[in-house]
């Protein structure tokens, strides 16, 4: 059963403006947690596809900070519709290079936030759209769905379906993540979500089985799989949806498909057990 939509009505269209430099060093931050042995970066150089989560981060003060770490989603507005979340899904449009050195403005505007009833309780969806320019117009547009979920009390919180992976692959990645780097990507991106690095909390209040990797991470490792392998490419827009969680200290796999001739790719990140935790899709230029 479908909760009110209207109980959110004041806040959805609400926007929030920022500004951001465009540093070396939130550039080469990335670069190293991501394990890329890539020159240091210099001002002038396009910034990767996928790369401004490093941009824009939310500054709110420690005692403004909930349970799980982190501050309302919800711009100006009450606390959170439930006191969890998680990233779902995102669909980005990329019209030109952010560049290392750019002044650049984003505007977050909450686009909806629908409430569900689903088989673990009461959820909430919510969509968001950044928009990004800088000194040369529209850069990125980036929608995000975030689930907000109840309290896992009982410890009872059951993992989705297993969805399998594809038989065969054109390319195949296999990356083993550990606490060290999932605490340098929330460093980057000042993310304050203790699911990321507070074991007991992730494990005794959210019921997860160990600490859970970013999915803002966990797609950029699909980007870069994509843009190692297509390196001639220039990509035009990138879609994910997050199918499962994955956990530090697992042996994940990333692997995709050239389609299109060319002009497109199917991406996937494998569990341990070969199910599918993400799948995405990335365009290019033709």
């Amino acid at each position: 059963m479908d909760g009110d939509e209207n109980e959110f009505s004041d806040y959805v269209g609400r926007s929030m403006i920022m500004e951001d430099i465009v540093t070396v060093s939130s550039v080469h931050k990335l670069t190293v947690t991501l394990n890329r042995s890539d020159p240091i970066p210099k001002i002038g150089n396009p910034v990767p596809p996928g790369w401004h989560h490093v941009l824009f981060p939310r500054f709110p003060l420690n005692k403004d900070l909930g349970g799980d770490g982190m501050v309302s989603e919800i711009d100006d507005g009450p606390v959170d519709p439930l006191p969890l979340r998680m990233f779902a899904g995102s669909r980005t449009r990329f019209h030109q290079s952010i560049r290392i050195g750019d002044a650049v403005t984003q505007e977050r505007k909450l686009i909806s936030m629908v409430p569900k009833e689903g088989k673990s309780g009461k959820l909430v969806f919510g969509t968001y759209a950044h928009t990004i320019t800088g000194p040369n117009g529209l850069c990125t547009e980036d929608d995000w769905d975030l689930v907000f979920m109840e309290e896992d009390k009982d410890g009872t919180r059951k993992p989705p379906p297993p969805k399998p992976g594809p038989g065969s692959a054109d390319w195949d990645r296999l990356i083993n993540v550990n606490e060290t780097m999932l605490f340098r990507y929330s460093a980057c991106t000042f993310n304050p979500h203790r699911i990321h690095y507070d074991h007991p909390y992730t494990t005794e209040v959210e019921g997860y089985p160990g600490l859970v990797v970013h999915g803002p991470l966990t797609a950029t490792w699909l980007l870069e799989l994509a843009r190692d392998n297509m390196p001639d490419k220039t990509m035009t827009g990138f879609q994910m949806r997050a199918i499962a969680p994955i956990y530090a200290n697992q042996d994940i796999r990333l692997v995709g498909n050239i389609t299109k001739e060319g002009a497109a790719c199917d991406l996937w990140v494998l569990t341990p057990e070969g199910n599918v935790a993400m799948e995405a899709a990335a365009t290019f230029r033709e």
